[in-house]
């Protein structure tokens, strides 16, 4: 059980990300039958932090709290990228996975998780935006750019800002129940349950600025997403063998040629739905798929849910209607 519980803090903490954890674990409810924990919020990096928003927060727990924690949970914070992070700190965390704790990261905060060698071997995700970038950076993980969260055993990693929530919500319902897990949604105002396989709604694809060897072809596939295209065409182009080519592509862009392909279809496509009048036919044929059903296939497949419906939440149910 989840006794007790730490939350990991690094200079320029996102407020939300660790107000979530507050949130789900930090609040006493227990006159609504929920267990209460042993909660502290803990600093990597002295007693007084900025947060990302400008404002300072301070906290009289070190490091040495996080060896009675059963969670350790790190939220996300500013520029934590290009960070050295303290050598203590990510110790403390491979120590409480090697006695049976768990860890549990929030977007950006995977990135610690990922210092410390903990997603090595492992699935994760975390915010689309910095996912190709985790995975150049520690590539041993695999990382899953286009899911709410994923559990890996003792590692629970999230997507961006409200897919923290699921992944906490996640973990009160494997650890008490879906009962405790809906009161606590109830009282946060958010739905009970989004299963973590549900994409990440994503506003424009992953950059490309890494990809030394293979940005012309990305630049020229994204020009020609209503064609067909092979590897070994796309190897052509670039002047590599297909072998070469394939290596070379999941070196830089931490995915193979036809799922970077399938999710550039599905960007496009997320688009014109958002901002077109255009039908679902014209559409699939503009993104490559064909045919209606092959883009409303691999839509629910990518994203969980339909073209029509995904229109309808970006530009309401009128919208529908006239592209019917």
């Amino acid at each position: 059980m989840l006794n007790n519980v730490a939350v990991l803090l690094l200079d320029e903490v996102h407020p939300f990300e660790l107000g979530v954890l507050c949130e789900v674990f930090g609040l006493d409810r227990s006159e609504e039958g929920l267990p209460v924990h042993d909660f502290a919020v803990v600093s990597a990096e002295g007693p007084e932090l900025r947060t990302h928003a400008g404002f300072t927060i301070s906290t009289p727990h070190g490091l040495d709290r996080l060896e009675e924690a059963d969670l350790i949970a790190v939220p996300a914070s500013g520029n934590v990228m290009a960070k050295t992070h303290p050598e203590e700190a990510l110790s403390a965390l491979r120590r409480a996975v090697e006695r049976g704790a768990r860890v549990l990261s929030v977007c950006s905060g995977a990135y610690v998780l990922g210092a410390a060698g903990l997603l090595d071997g492992r699935r994760c995700t975390t915010h689309w935006r910095h996912a190709a970038d985790l995975a150049r950076r520690y590539p041993k993980a695999i990382v899953e750019p286009d899911v709410l969260y994923v559990d890996e055993g003792p590692v629970i990693t999230s997507a961006g800002t409200a897919a923290g929530i699921d992944a906490c919500l996640h973990l009160v319902r494997q650890e008490y129940g879906q009962d405790a897990a809906n009161t606590i949604a109830r009282r946060m105002v958010v739905p009970p349950h989004r299963d973590g396989g549900q994409a990440q709604y994503i506003d424009r694809p992953l950059p490309r600025n890494a990809c030394d060897t293979v940005g012309g072809t990305l630049a020229w596939m994204e020009q020609h997403l209503d064609q067909e295209m092979t590897v070994e065409q796309l190897a052509a182009q670039a002047h590599m063998s297909p072998r070469t080519f394939a290596r070379r592509f999941q070196q830089e862009t931490g995915t193979t040629p036809y799922r970077w392909l399938l999710r550039q279809r599905v960007l496009l496509a997320q688009h014109l739905l958002e901002t077109s009048d255009r039908t679902v036919d014209t559409i699939a044929g503009q993104t490559g798929f064909g045919t209606a059903a092959t883009l409303r296939h691999q839509f629910v497949r990518t994203l969980g849910t339909t073209p029509n419906a995904y229109r309808r939440t970006f530009r309401g149910p009128a919208a529908t209607a006239d592209a019917a």
